[in-house]
């Protein structure tokens, strides 16, 4: 064999390694090597391309293309592509099911996400990518195979040896989205135009920067090889690498499909990728070739569209609101629109910097996303209108009127003590159940208080009397016995739930008990250097800073004073019990346990354990109970420890 033999023999055992770490990195979330030594690898494969003058058809050197294309060339598909035909209510998908059931006389169902980005036809031949196409009519699309070349999630070379053609989605993740976006000169507007954007490129450079996925979930074309039933194809394309979307689900009739599609409905807002419904096919090819297709869709398969997740409407202004810590946020009044269930009227812009980079006008029209369950937000602007207004940052503060400081994007109110909206804001979330739990002082009630006793300050609570709750509109004597009651319970409390109703910047509950189980009492925390907190894990430093520089802060130090010479006594943390199964490890529960969920967090934590809403490569174990749903899938692909609940049990008595 030839010097030059040997080393494209060596190339070939590089790429291998390669799109191994690719494959385990990008698909699986599980890199097995650093990024320093995968870099090593790479350039040792660059090296070897120059000296041999050799470039392999799946060398991972080549998914960043150097040539820009003056336009798209059109392709004919060799398969012909269908639409999915869609329903939006449950009664239509019983009905759906219902004829399937019937044609094909009894059969199970395959359930998928519904991906939403842009559609894309891949060809493979010997082995080795071919091309890449777009939707484009169903009959006819664009070639966009040096744009698809620069997908990582892409296989370049794949086990099957047999002419495939694959379809999925291209996507980007709301994590590559948001890095994209810190230093883009040109901010993109969601996820999903911004792939459409990439893939129709004629730059791939520009594509690459983008750093997209993609998501496989048909095979369309497999020469030499059968498959009996959408399981199987499912396997087959994990087999070869590709990544499909970790959701996949038999279900033997419409009350478990329903039960799949809820389950994602409710964490649909967590995933990083954008997904508007769920799939539904009959599982069986056999029964598929006799149902047949309409001239638009195939009969055997039906989306479930989700409600809306994104939607436009109009921006009419920019209201400014101040919250407990004095900072000023401003709020998109919005023309009303329905999304995802509900009608949204008002959307947080975060600040000043953050309207600036969307580019958000008054009276615009804008993109609106519900980004969890509960707080929209606006994405950028979709049309400016003639009469739209650029929005002013203010000078004074909108509930007192006092000067405003700015820090970095940053406004705040200095004026703690006598300014209403921030005094009620931080009295009320003071008083909340997480908190000190005093039952009967809502938002509405402390606005009162503040406005007629001249409330002021958290220790301020403490000294209100019978008589003078009385004073207010609509209390009697029973409501103002409970509040003063509920007033006196709550003196006795936890360390964590204590820091929590201080108001700390950024200190939620789960950052409060960190800090509560490591320091222990109040006295350690505030004699703790920043390098004491910034070392507690998930605790940045930001964050850090904000704890910090609270207990360094005169006026908060003397508050603190003032509530335990009202009475307030904070619990004694207990110390951990020793368990070692449990000592720095990370749990994730899923399904349905025989116990309340808070129950045995709080046990894992009390041993030293920690929890997480979503698995990853850093969780331990995974606690299933009845219809587990993705974080099971997520954790087996993973190879993560999962117990049942007599399992869990016995680590906890081990």
């Amino acid at each position: 064999m030839t010097e030059n033999n040997q080393k494209i023999e060596e190339m070939k055992k590089l790429i291998g390694e390669i799109e191994k770490h690719n494959y385990n990195y990008y698909v699986l979330d599980n890199p097995t090597i650093s990024d320093s030594e995968y870099d090593k690898l790479y350039y040792s494969l660059v090296d070897l391309e120059k000296e041999t003058g050799v470039i392999l058809p799946n060398s991972p050197t080549q998914r960043v293309g150097d040539t820009v294309l003056e336009g798209f060339t059109k392709k004919r598909h060799a398969v012909n592509l269908y639409s999915l035909n869609k329903v939006r209510d449950f009664s239509a998908l019983e009905d759906w099911v219902n004829d399937m059931e019937k044609e094909s006389g009894g059969t199970d169902f395959a359930v998928e996400y519904k991906f939403d980005g842009l559609n894309l036809v891949i060809e493979y031949q010997d082995g080795l990518f071919v091309s890449a196409t777009t939707r484009g009519n169903g009959t006819i699309g664009e070639d966009v195979s040096n744009q698809v070349k620069t997908i990582r999630t892409v296989p370049l070379s794949i086990k099957y040896k047999g002419r495939l053609i694959v379809q999925g989605e291209g996507m980007m993740t709301n994590k590559s989205f948001a890095e994209y976006n810190k230093t883009a000169t040109e901010k993109l507007k969601n996820p999903r135009n911004a792939v459409a954007g990439a893939i129709r490129n004629l730059d791939a450079r520009e594509t690459a920067k983008r750093k997209l996925d993609f998501f496989c979930y048909s095979i369309l074309l497999c020469e030499g090889k059968e498959f009996n039933t959408q399981q199987q194809m499912h396997e087959f394309l994990i087999e070869n690498g590709f990544q499909t979307g970790n959701y996949f689900k038999i279900c033997k009739n419409v009350q478990e499909i329903i039960h799949c599609i809820n389950e994602v409905d409710v964490v649909k807002s967590k995933l990083d990728i954008m997904i508007d419904g769920m799939v539904i096919k009959i599982n069986e090819v056999e029964p598929r070739e006799k149902i047949g297709f309409t001239a638009k869709f195939p009969k055997w398969a039906m989306a479930y569209k989700f409600e809306a997740q994104e939607a436009t409407t109009l921006l009419k202004s920019v209201t400014w609101q101040v919250g407990r810590s004095g900072r000023v946020t401003p709020i998109a009044e919005l023309e009303p629109v329905e999304l995802a269930g509900a009608t949204i009227r008002r959307a947080t812009l975060n600040n000043i910097d953050d309207i600036k980079r969307k580019g958000v006008l008054s009276n615009s029209r804008v993109f609106v996303r519900r980004s969890n369950e509960v707080i929209p937000e606006i994405m950028g602007i979709a049309e400016k209108l003639e009469d739209s207004k650029e929005i002013v940052e203010p000078s004074l503060c909108p509930s007192c009127g006092s000067p405003l400081v700015k820090k970095g994007p940053l406004l705040f109110c200095t004026n703690h003590l006598d300014c209403r909206e921030q005094v009620v804001d931080r009295l009320s979330h003071f008083a909340s159940r997480e908190a000190f739990n005093i039952e009967g002082l809502s938002e509405k009630t402390v606005g009162q208080i503040y406005d007629k006793l001249n409330l002021r300050k958290m220790s301020d609570i403490f000294k209100l009397k019978e008589e003078d709750l009385l004073k207010l509109d609509n209390f009697k004597e029973k409501k103002t016995k409970n509040i003063i009651n509920s007033i006196e319970n709550s003196k006795n409390i936890d360390f964590y739930r204590f820091l929590f109703a201080l108001g700390i910047g950024e200190v939620g509950v789960k950052t409060a008990k960190d800090l509560a189980n490591n320091f222990k009492n109040l006295d350690n925390l505030i004699g703790a250097e920043k390098e004491d907190i910034i070392a507690i894990e998930d605790i940045g430093e930001v964050i850090a800073d904000n704890i910090y520089n609270f207990f360094r802060d005169k006026d908060n130090l003397d508050e603190i004073k003032s509530l335990f010479e009202s009475g307030v006594k904070i619990k004694e943390v207990e110390n951990s019990l020793k368990n070692k199964n449990f000592e720095g490890k990370t749990f994730v529960l899923t399904g349905t346990l025989s116990r309340p969920r808070t129950e045995v967090e709080n046990l894992i934590e009390s041993l030293g354990g920690k929890t997480s809403s979503s698995v990853s490569k850093k969780t331990d174990y995974v606690l299933a109970g009845e219809n587990a749903g993705s974080k099971l899938d997520k954790a087996r692909e993973l190879n993560i420890t999962i117990l049942s609940e007599t399992e869990f049990d016995r680590l906890v008595d081990d």
